[in-house]
């Protein structure tokens, strides 16, 4: 009697799931990176300090060479591993719950109904933004860091004059690690461990982002698979979770721009350190107006929506394979 290694590895397999989608998160950061730089040091500037797109590219490639565009890009490969693999383990796992229930019921189909989609989708983002939270405001201070200390430099430089003593401390106070953990560390010495989990109430609300996308996703590819009677493709999955992150992130993106500000609160002047979501929302729209909850809207979107593209095109490539290799290592371990 023959058995193949499908048997030995189930397709609802959690880890697989997990393994897989942080593996196709990791390839999509690196590949979309530099549109997550632009972005995010959009959405934390100030309104006089706005700049196009093409020049804030030109000007940081000026400023800090190519690499500027990647500031704290390890922290973001580290942080979307962690975060898809929490993210994907606790979906898989309430998917396989709704489908052994649609079981027991004798339901016709096992598919996920929206609803159910949607559930997964907040318990699966909820245990991801507490888990993950401090990853993301490490590789926010990050990605922005840079470019303020250039910023702070061009001042000093301007105002040479004023006094050199000053100049002088100024400068050493401004001085700031430059490695994910020693970015760590001073926030953690400057502003406390509560420091880790700022902007942890608009990332929650934020969790609506990836309920919308994948129960999009996931309504699409079920209606996808009833026409067409065939699985989907890496390149429909490709275009159906570009479509779904686009519908996601042009709703949430307010609270996006806010969770990044929150990130970098008591980073600089310290005004907005206590600073609730509310107030956030209410600052931004009186100094700013409601074209400030979408700074850096444009580079975020093709980012989001490319990213998201990628993962799906890559994840279940991934998840057969990893599958393929957790069969093999399982018969060798038998056979052990």
């Amino acid at each position: 009697m023959t058995t193949s290694a499908k048997p030995v590895v189930p397709h609802n397999d959690n880890v697989a799931h997990a393994l897989a989608g942080a593996g196709g998160g990791v390839l999509s950061m690196v590949l979309t990176y530099p549109l997550v730089t632009l972005s995010t040091r959009a959405q934390v500037e100030s309104k006089r300090a706005e700049t196009a797109f093409l020049a804030t590219v030109r000007q940081i490639v000026a400023r800090e060479g190519v690499s500027g565009l990647y500031a704290g890009l390890d922290s973001a490969v580290f942080g979307i591993s962690v975060t898809n693999f929490v993210y994907y383990y606790w979906y898989e796992w309430t998917r396989g719950f709704f489908e052994a229930a649609a079981t027991r019921t004798r339901r016709p189909s096992k598919k996920l109904t929206a609803v159910e989609s949607m559930v997964a989708g907040a318990i699966a983002g909820s245990a991801t933004v507490i888990l993950t939270n401090p990853i993301w405001v490490v590789n926010t201070r990050m990605t922005t860091r840079r470019g303020e200390e250039e910023n702070k430099s061009e001042e000093a430089t301007a105002s040479e004059g004023a006094g050199q003593d000053e100049s002088v401390a100024a400068k050493k106070k401004k001085k700031q690690p430059t490695t994910t953990l020693g970015t760590l560390l001073a926030l953690l010495r400057d502003e406390g461990p509560q420091a880790l989990f700022r902007g942890v109430v608009p990332a929650l609300v934020l969790v609506i982002n990836p309920i919308l996308q994948y129960t999009l996703f996931e309504q699409l590819k079920n209606a996808y698979e009833r026409r067409r009677r065939r699985s989907v493709t890496p390149t429909i999955a490709f275009f159906l979770g570009a479509l779904g992150k686009l519908f996601a992130t042009s709703i949430t993106y307010p609270y996006i721009t806010v969770k990044s500000r929150m990130h970098v609160a008591g980073h600089g002047d310290g005004t907005q350190e206590r600073e609730g979501m509310t107030q956030a929302i209410r600052r931004v729209i009186k100094e700013e107006g409601y074209s400030g909850l979408y700074k850096g809207i444009g580079p975020k979107v093709t980012q989001s929506v490319l990213t998201a593209a990628f993962l799906f095109a890559f994840k279940d490539v991934l998840y057969e394979q990893t599958v393929k290799l957790r069969g093999a290592m399982a018969k060798r371990a038998i056979k052990a």
